[in-house]
């Protein structure tokens, strides 16, 4: 499994924020396993070497767990993935993840109840 397109500036961002607070792994590992991470501390370690891909809604909780331990101190945050650009570096569209060719806004997936009503 390759890594997804935001996920190498994400991992950089947030080692730049664990590095500037001083925050170990292990204190970064504990407050996300907290909040409901359900990744090893091995593979949290692997992930912040670039050695192994998470999924967003984990490196998100990431994120989340490192802001809070971060909460009361001055320097970088760990950015989310919906705050990282989500064109690639020449500058084109979004990939098809994001968005569905006749989906309309690109919004994201049409949800049962998001049609207009019809009457």
């Amino acid at each position: 499994m390759g890594f997804e397109r935001k996920e190498p500036e994400q991992r950089r961002r947030l080692l730049e924020a664990l590095s500037a607070a001083r925050i170990n792994t292990g204190a970064l590992w504990l407050r996300y396993f907290s909040i409901g991470g359900s990744v090893g501390e091995y593979e949290v370690e692997a992930y912040l070497q670039g050695m192994l891909s998470v999924p967003e809604l984990e490196r998100d909780l990431l994120a989340m767990a490192a802001n809070e331990l971060l909460n009361s101190q001055a320097g970088p945050h760990a950015p989310y993935a919906d705050e990282l650009p989500s064109s690639d570096s020449n500058g084109s569209e979004p990939d098809s993840a994001d968005s569905e060719p006749g989906s309309g806004t690109g919004s994201g997936p049409d949800l049962p109840g998001d049609e207009a009503d019809p009457s």
